[in-house]
Parts: C-alpha cells; sequence; structure tokens
C-alpha cells in the first residue's frame, strides 16, 4: 500500500502539469464564471499565485515520499515549477481567448517563492510541518 501511495505522490506534480496545460488552452470562462465579473477576474488573477506555488509543493511532496528533499532539490523544485509557469504563460499566447502577461508571470513567480520559503522554513529549520509527518509515516 505505501508503495502504492508513494507512487500517487510521485506522478502527482506530471499529473497536475497536464491539468494546468488542458485548462490554459481553454478559454477562461470555460471551467467557471462568477456573475460578476470583477469577482470572476479577481479571483482567476489570484489563483496565478497559488497553482504555480501548488505545483511547487506537489514536488516536494515527491520528494519527500522518496526520500530526496533536500534544500538543493527544493531549489530546483522551485526553478522547475517557476518555469513550467512561465511555459505555462507562453502557451497561453497562443491560444485564442486567452492572454498571457508579464504580471502574470510575475504572479506565478511570487506563488513558487512563497511556497519555497515556507517549505525552506518550517521543513529544514523547524522540523514540525506536515511533510517532516509525512516523511516519517512513509519511512516507517
Amino acid at each position: 500500500m505505501k508503495k502504492l501511495i508513494r507512487y500517487a505522490l510521485t506522478t502527482l506534480p506530471f499529473l497536475y502539469m497536464i491539468a494546468i496545460w488542458i485548462m490554459s488552452s481553454l478559454p477562461d470562462n470555460a471551467v467557471v464564471e462568477l456573475p460578476d465579473s470583477y469577482w470572476d477576474r479577481m479571483i482567476k488573477e489570484s489563483l496565478h499565485l497559488v497553482e504555480f506555488g501548488l505545483l511547487y509543493l506537489f514536488f516536494v511532496v515527491a520528494l519527500v515520499v522518496n526520500g530526496r528533499l533536500t534544500p538543493k532539490w527544493s531549489l530546483i523544485a522551485a526553478i522547475l515549477a517557476g518555469l513550467y509557469g512561465i511555459t505555462d504563460e507562453i502557451h497561453q499566447s497562443f491560444v485564442p481567448y486567452r492572454s498571457a502577461t508579464l504580471i502574470d508571470v510575475v504572479k506565478d513567480l511570487i506563488g513558487v517563492t512563497a511556497a519555497y520559503f515556507h517549505v525552506r522554513f518550517h521543513y529544514f529549520k523547524r522540523k514540525k510541518s506536515v511533510l517532516n509527518k509525512l516523511e516519517a509515516r512513509i519511512k516507517g
């Protein structure tokens, strides 16, 4: 059972990247559109911060369950998540009804950076995080 969980958590960031790509290929109102256009735009714009921070965290979880999370690999995961954010914005520039802006890239990178420093503090310095508990559970 632990192998299955480890396998699922290892593939999670890649499945999430596929989901991001698919969602970026659709018009921004394909999944949901709120009745108030102001709030619809504000919520969707703020999701950039969450979307790529979450991708980084999925990479971190994959590293944790495989016993490979080190400060170096955490930084590599953050760089990969940030680069994927840039790639996603480039991809969106070719999709009709979508836009790609530099501010979206900045929001993507802020989300990754915030998650990176959160992991750096809670996992590596305090050693009292959900990730530490997950690591102990997978090992033990």
